[in-house]
């Protein structure tokens, strides 16, 4: 599928658990809009393949806010020191969705 390399400044989602995403520059983010339908596999969420740094791992894009947030996995982040405020180097691949 599409493969998109891209930077972005970790932020801190404080809701009822707290997370940290990764949201996409607008460019990618429109590019990935105008493909969802082909790849949503339900409300809205976007399956992705991705690398940060050495870490390899399996998520869901969500819209969110005019972007799309990549959600990052604790153990990843952990790994990785990666936290809010940081800027990071990110590879993802789309994933066609699973019918």
């Amino acid at each position: 599928m599409n493969a998109i390399h891209f930077e972005a400044e970790v932020i801190h989602w404080r809701g009822p658990a707290p997370f940290f995403f990764a949201p996409l520059p607008k460019d990618e983010a429109d590019e990935i809009a105008r493909l969802s339908k082909l790849l949503t596999y339900g409300w809205g969420m976007i399956p992705v393949d991705v690398t940060i740094g050495s870490a390899e791992f399996y998520t869901a894009l969500f819209a969110r806010d005019g972007t799309y947030l990549l959600p990052l996995k604790d153990a990843v982040r952990k790994k990785a020191g990666i936290t809010a405020g940081d800027i990071i180097s990110v590879s993802m691949t789309l994933r066609p969705p699973k019918r």
